[in-house]
């Protein structure tokens, strides 16, 4: 039978130790000092409580507990000598079917990993959905890690070991994250679409575009939404009634990507509430708003020089000259829509009256390693950040590396290394702003010619324009001094700026309580990527919910990857905000524009 939370929390100490044996390989102390927080409100509360003790555990006590854990088709494995968890795993990832020159391979890879760090590789060979990753998988990822560094590398592996620890406490307690993974399956599903073979490229009206869109449209009418339509700009809209008329929710996120991307970026926010209203639907359930469910055609601004074109067009913010503009193959935005069999004519129609609604809810995974690190599965946004960005350049003089002296050189390159130093400690002064040069140049650089031009970029982003603008004054300032110091000429120009986009304070609290309900810390946080969410922000109230990236909360990146237990639980919190939402609702026809 499966254990529960009230067996585990009424056992006696040695009872309930017992219970949860073998979590951790080797290493009951995590379990015993776990214990002592008894009650448990919950599994996911458990999950957590269990990871903070590793990682306020002393580094020795980590170093012993990653050692326990044994090499991957290594010695035990072949002398049949693994605990029963590790056996499981082991042969559900194919380890235990190697071809001898996999086995090979790995052995060198279980040899190279200790000779450079001094403890075993270790991996949740099971994988994000619990199936296993696969032979192939597993030596990708053993020999991409095998190139990390020492301290990153520790912590990957015992983030590495709770995501164990996870998979042998549903098993115990005879979980399944059912919904997570229909989500999970669902956005594996739409990556078969692609513009390129060996990488997932999804940008606006592609073929592959135009097939995600109908494979969107398909699972919307099988999750039971009342009208799925494609409208004028490409969005996927699916509209879930309510019982009586009334407001609507609406939700959503885009499912374009950056070239080479990731499986959950804008996604994730799109399969989540369509999960949701599949259950109401199986429930044969209504609420008393309207659920709206939009895919985004477009936000990642890759085959034309516009972003938020989806989300946009719903705000009225959609620029007519953008139809002309021409992709890298000079096909214009007109065209390519009127391939696709839509109208431009009719995308002034889709602006949305911000009376009608209840305002804008967007999941989205984290894109960034915080949640991970922090060992959350989920955070609430508090604001998409500021942003600025600029073009500079600094003009020295060129002159020969060999016989100009140090003291006399007017070095361009120099004064924006300086530059980017001072950024960097600009930013790390106010602890939750960042300050970026990603693109630096040095025209007709030789390598014996002190470089007399260099070009660089700029960008700027904090919670809030003033955060962001003292900065901004602070670099500014800055630059000119350096310039002046070093006998250098200097021009910025800003290129792009876009306003905070704060959180609606008592949609922020529906998403904390949402977040409580699960028996998880809420955690604040600001967005310091753009979304959809800040163009919705424009005309109607708006909050966010970040669920964890796996591989450090990499995005914009193949190795983009979350868990289905993580999707779970941003289902599970979705609907709890439905349910506030539907309790508030009862009180009267107008009390959403009350509280907001």
């Amino acid at each position: 039978m499966p254990l529960t939370l009230d067996q585990l929390n009424s056992a006696p100490a040695d009872t309930a130790l017992q219970l949860l044996d073998g979590l951790y390989e080797h290493s009951p102390w995590i379990a015993q000092a776990a214990l002592a927080q008894r009650p448990f409100l919950s599994l996911p509360q458990l999950k957590f409580i269990l990871a903070q003790v590793v990682s306020s555990a002393p580094r020795e006590a980590q170093l012993g507990l990653i050692r326990a854990h044994p090499e991957l088709a290594g010695k035990a494995m072949v002398s049949q000598s693994l605990t029963a968890e590790s056996t499981n795993e082991q042969n559900k990832a194919g380890l235990t079917h190697c071809s001898a020159e996999e086995f090979a391979r790995l052995l060198q890879l279980n040899a190279d990993y200790n000779a450079k760090f001094g403890w075993p590789f270790v991996l949740a060979v099971r994988g994000p959905r619990g199936l296993g990753l696969g032979r192939a998988g597993i030596i990708a990822t053993f020999e991409r890690r095998l190139h990390g560094h020492p301290d990153f590398e520790l912590q990957e592996c015992l983030r590495n070991i709770h995501r164990i620890a996870e998979l042998r406490l549903n098993d115990k307690f005879g979980v399944k994250p059912d919904l997570g993974d229909r989500v999970w399956d669902w956005q594996e599903q739409l990556s078969q679409y692609s513009e390129a073979p060996d990488q997932l490229t999804v940008t606006y009206l592609t073929d592959a575009h135009r097939a995600c869109a109908a494979f969107i449209a398909a699972q919307m009418r099988a999750c039971g939404f009342d009208s799925v339509d494609i409208d004028a700009v490409g969005n996927v809209v699916g509209r879930y009634d309510a019982m009586t008329t009334g407001k609507t929710l609406l939700t959503g996120s885009h499912y374009d990507t950056v070239r080479n991307g990731g499986k959950y970026d804008g996604r994730l926010g799109i399969f989540v509430p369509m999960a949701c209203v599949r259950d109401l639907h199986r429930a044969g359930r209504r609420l008393p708003f309207a659920i709206e469910v939009v895919a985004f055609a477009e936000e990642e601004g890759q085959r034309f020089k516009a972003t938020f074109l989806g989300s946009g067009a719903l705000t009225g913010d959609f620029n007519p000259a953008w139809l002309d503009q021409l992709d890298a193959d000079g096909v214009s935005m007109r065209a390519a829509m009127q391939q696709a069999g839509l109208c431009p004519d009719d995308i002034s129609s889709l602006k949305r009256d911000p009376e009608s609604y209840l305002g804008f809810v967007e999941v989205h995974i984290e894109q960034g390693p915080v949640l991970n690190a922090l060992n959350l599965p989920l955070g609430v946004v508090t604001s998409i950040n500021a942003s600025a960005r600029y073009n500079g350049e600094v003009k020295g003089t060129a002159c020969h590396a060999g016989t100009t002296p140090m003291n006399q050189r007017a070095d361009a390159a120099c004064a924006v290394a300086e530059f980017m130093l001072v950024c960097e400690q600009r930013a790390l002064r106010d602890g939750d702003s960042v300050a970026t040069v990603g693109q630096l140049q040095v025209p007709n650089g030789s390598v014996n010619v002190v470089p007399g031009r260099c070009q660089f970029s700029l960008d700027l982003r904090a919670p809030s324009n003033a955060q962001r603008d003292a900065m901004q004054a602070d670099l500014l300032s800055a630059f000119a001094t350096i310039c002046a110091q070093r006998k250098v000429s200097h021009s910025i120009t800003e290129s792009m700026r876009a306003s905070a986009a704060p959180s609606a304070q008592h949609w922020q609290s529906r998403w904390e309580n949402a977040v409580t309900s699960l028996g998880v810390p809420v955690y604040r946080m600001p967005s310091g990527a753009g979304h959809d969410a800040m163009k919705l922000h424009e005309i109607m109230p708006q909050a966010m919910l970040f669920v964890r990236g796996q591989n450090a909360g990499i995005s914009h990146n193949p190795l983009e990857s979350s868990t289905s237990d993580d999707m779970q639980l941003a289902v599970e919190a979705f609907t709890n905000l439905l349910m506030q939402l539907g309790n508030l609702s009862s009180v009267g026809p107008d009390s959403f524009g009350q509280v907001d």
